[in-house]
């Protein structure tokens, strides 16, 4: 017993340092500089809050430029970094060496000299002086150790490389020779414009990310993660595999508000791995569940690792948009997880654990059910239609109208709580292990839901920036997690009112530390990845790139999301999710989008930006590197090779969706109705179990091989139904060119046409491209290509563009003078894509009446 409980503290401590070295740093140092480092930690966050708050623009003090905040963060960062990651495996833990005070200093300064200099800095823009080119080498270099110790040398040497590339330009071999640039051209535009180091990575991290990742760790200080893990089980728990389905569930709650797959198999991971192993999963498959639910938690908004704010200012679009693309692919991949786990207790044959719930009838469960949805949805009805009746109606009070609704809801949620026991996190070690109660559990904590429903109000009602959204959830969330305790004591009759608010103040304090410390890692990441995407800006590489890629892929689009998929993973077995999307990012996704567009294939830039992001996380998962596989080992104590395997395996659902969503945008929610989403949620999702079904080898009973084949193909056509229909009829005829005018009048208003166009590049090199045009109002084709600001001289069947009108449709389509319309495509009348579903599903049908034939035989013959 002895033996095994130092086994479990070994665990414990292992655990505890991979996480540290992974987020936080693994150096605790004792005494003074210990309270120091908590200190500038905490600092961090105060400085944050202050900057998104409008308190600066009250009181006209305090108010800093987007570069000079960009410029204090990434100092904290550097500092932090220097304090609290050592330098080498053997150097102290307990303590900061000197070398490291001075390293820390120096890069602080660095790091704050855009600030310290701003006004000096921007009266010689372009012409740095010795002093800015000695500083700017210092921080590069101090950046980039700064960046091996947080993150390990990977990111530090794909930066050193792009470095090198950037002064070695005329060095360079064949097509990757440029004009080079001079160390003070180099200096001026990594370090000191916004075109490098400063630019929008660490913009967003600065703005954006910084009070998300600050609101999960407050969150979790208040004891929301052990409440959606507790939820999660009380609810799941005795269903067949229930305490994997659990686990996938906590997983995608906590990845909600959480940043990091490492830091989410871990918090998540020691209390529901030890579950699963007791009711019959192996060590390699309750940590491979882990991790599969845990790295999932990046790609579920609104946080999704802080890639969605990224996404904002590289796509162009609003938060509110980016979020709606990517909701429905991940929900999808969450509910076929669920799905997975429970393939695997039928296989094996797996119980879930005992209930503590008083037994009901389906009936009740049904009704009870249905009446809680009913009821969120009437609040939600209530809520949204209510306050937007009441904003007209106050004016400007509504605000404060609000705040008092909300104090009064969380008082009552407190008061709902205190008739309750409260949460304890029971130990997995035990040898009985009884679920708690569900209405208990669930009454407890509905607190800790009303900042996220804030949250989510001033992102997707009031249209607030996500800065600016996150400040007031964290805001709520810090008046929480300091009055929580007090009050719900003086509901219970046992109020000690200085010591709860006490405790109440070191939650808080240990979350502003907590929330400071995860940021370094990304601050640096991101801060790193802008020496890459300057470097990209500076030098053209990634338009080399571009022909690099055709090359290899003989312009096949398949194969150039391949290649990307590839390079994706393999960064990202180095790289932290952030700085592996905006790397990739930044060197791929025009090359995808400009070659789709000369392939036929019109792809959206957000359907690219995603499809890199998930790659990017599914190097979390894949074996040698996957971390996130290694912490489940060290959880579960299993091997970490096959962990990842069968993660990998858990995972492919993942790794197909950004395949299907690439050619079937239907799933991002593009440029589809309220009625349309809803239908290809639910078909989406059934494919998507389909899938699952099929890599499993399981259904309704073990399948043989061609079973699974033709359960990959229903998939695929539930998936991507106008493949099997472009094949039977083409979606488009083809007109020729000098006809354009004339199919642009016949063609219905808002229908689009294609158009396959021969122009020059930005270097004057011919390109032959497809391009969408939407069909303007007009009475006949000419009014319509005027109401489009373009002329045409349409000679010998050639249709030529002569003018383009300045600021017109036309103008920001891409059109341009002298370009040649080679070919129009209009849309035909044909039977919807839709229709191919139904042969899938008859298809289905028939494998689902194969296997039930064969479950039953197997039955009888059992029984006789």
């Amino acid at each position: 017993m002895t033996d095994d409980k130092k086994a479990s503290d070994t665990a414990d401590v292992d655990l505890e340092d991979m996480v540290a070295s992974s987020d936080t740093g693994a150096r605790r140092p004792a005494g003074t500089p210990g309270k120091l480092l908590l200190g500038i930690a905490a600092a961090w966050s105060l400085f944050q809050l202050w900057i998104a708050s409008p308190l600066p623009f009250v009181l006209r003090f305090g108010v800093f430029s987007a570069t000079e905040a960009r410029s204090i963060h990434l100092a904290f960062a550097l500092f932090l970094a220097y304090m609290a990651y050592p330098a080498l495996k053997r150097s102290p833990r307990d303590r900061i060496p000197v070398q490291d005070w001075v390293l820390a200093a120096a890069a602080a300064f660095c790091g704050a000299y855009m600030f310290m200099f701003y006004e000096q800095l921007s009266q010689r823009p372009g012409a740095p002086i010795l002093q800015d080119v000695i500083i700017g080498v210092a921080g590069i270099l101090l950046l980039l150790e700064a960046t091996r110790r947080a993150l390990g040398p990977p990111l530090m040497i794909i930066a050193s490389i792009f470095i090198i590339y950037s002064l070695a330009g005329p060095y360079m071999p064949g097509v990757l020779a440029h004009r080079g640039v001079s160390l003070f051209g180099l200096i001026n535009h990594q370090w000191l414009t916004t075109q490098g180091v400063f630019g929008i990575a660490l913009g967003v991290s600065t703005s954006f990310v910084f009070l998300f990742v600050l609101f999960g760790a407050l969150l979790d200080k208040a004891g929301a993660g052990n409440y959606f893990i507790q939820v999660a089980f009380s609810m799941l728990g005795h269903y067949k595999g229930g305490p994997a389905k659990a686990a996938v569930v906590a997983s995608g709650m906590t990845g909600l508000i959480s940043g990091s797959s490492i830091a989410n198999v871990v918090t998540t991971g020691t209390f529901t791995v030890p579950m699963m192993k007791r009711v019959g999963f192996s060590a390699e498959k309750a940590g491979a569940v882990e991790v599969a639910s845990s790295v999932n938690g990046q790609i579920m908004p609104p946080v999704m690792g802080a890639a969605a704010f990224l996404m904002v200012e590289y796509v162009g679009i609003s938060y509110v948009e980016v979020i709606k693309h990517a909701f429905l692919p991940a929900l999808i991949s969450y509910i076929a997880l669920i799905y997975i786990v429970h393939l695997e207790a039928l296989k094996a044959g797996l119980q879930g654990l005992q209930s503590s719930n008083p037994p009901k009838p389906l009936i009740r469960k049904v009704v009870g059910f249905l009446g809680g949805l009913l009821m969120m949805m009437v609040v939600a009805l209530v809520v949204y239609y209510g306050l937007g009746w009441l904003k007209p109606l106050l004016g400007d009070a509504t605000p404060w109208v609000v705040a008092v609704v909300l104090t009064a809801v969380y008082v009552g949620l407190l008061k709902v709580a205190s008739g309750y026991p409260e949460l304890e996190l029971d130990d997995p070690n035990e040898p009985i292990f009884k679920l708690p109660q569900t209405k208990p559990t669930v009454m407890v904590g509905l607190q800790y839901i009303l900042p996220v429903i804030l949250l989510i109000w001033c992102l997707m009602v009031e249209r607030l920036s996500p800065g600016l959204s996150a400040f007031w959830a964290t805001m709520f969330m810090i008046a929480i997690i300091v009055t929580q305790r007090p009050v719900t004591a003086l509901f219970r009759g046992r109020s000690d009112l200085a010591a709860d608010i006490r405790e109440g103040l070191m939650d808080l304090w240990n979350g502003l530390v907590t929330g400071a410390r995860n940021m370094i890692g990304i601050g640096i990441a991101t801060a790193t990845a802008g020496i890459i995407v300057g470097a990209v800006s500076q030098t053209g590489v990634g338009l080399v790139l571009a022909d690099v890629v055709e090359i290899l892929s003989m312009g096949n689009l398949m194969l150039i999301l391949l290649f990307t998929a590839v390079l994706s993973l393999i960064l990202g077995m180095g790289l932290p999710t952030t700085a592996n999307y905006i790397v990739v990012s930044a060197l791929l996704a025009p090359v995808i989008v400009q070659l789709g567009e000369q392939n036929g294939l019109l792809v959206p830039l957000i359907a690219v930006h995603l499809f890199v992001f998930y790659f990017g996380i599914m190097a979390d998962v894949t074996p040698p590197v996957g971390l996130a596989s290694f912490a489940a080992a060290a959880v579960s104590g299993g091997d970490p090779i096959r962990t990842g395997f069968q993660a990998f395996y858990y995972s492919l659902r993942t790794a197909a969706l950004p395949f299907l969503f690439i050619f079937n945008t239907d799933l991002l929610l593009i440029e589809v109705t309220v009625l349309q989403g809803i239908v290809v949620f639910v078909v989406a999702t059934i494919a998507m179990l389909i899938f699952a079904a099929a890599t499993q080898g399981f259904m309704i009973t073990r399948s043989r091989w061609y079973e699974s084949i033709l359960l990959l193909v229903v998939a695929f056509a539930l998936f991507r139904p106008g493949f099997w229909m472009d094949m039977i009829h083409d979606p488009y005829q083809s007109i020729p060119p000098g006809q354009i005018v004339e199919a642009l009048g016949d063609v219905d208003e808002e229908s689009t046409l294609r158009l396959q166009i021969r122009g020059e590049d930005a270097f004057g090199d011919p390109v032959t491209s497809y391009m969408q045009l939407p069909v303007p109002a007009g009475e006949s084709g000419e009014e319509r290509l005027e109401n489009l600001g373009m002329e045409l001289i349409i000679e010998d069947g050639r249709a030529m563009v002569d003018m383009v009108a300045y600021g017109s449709q036309a103008a920001d389509l891409g059109f341009d003078f002298d370009q040649e319309i080679l070919e129009v495509l209009a849309p035909v009348d044909r039977w919807t894509k839709e229709w191919i579903w139904i042969p899938a599903f008859v298809l289905f049908g028939l494998v689902v009446l194969m296997q039930r034939r064969r479950r039953d035989h197997s039955a009888a013959e059992a029984t006789v």
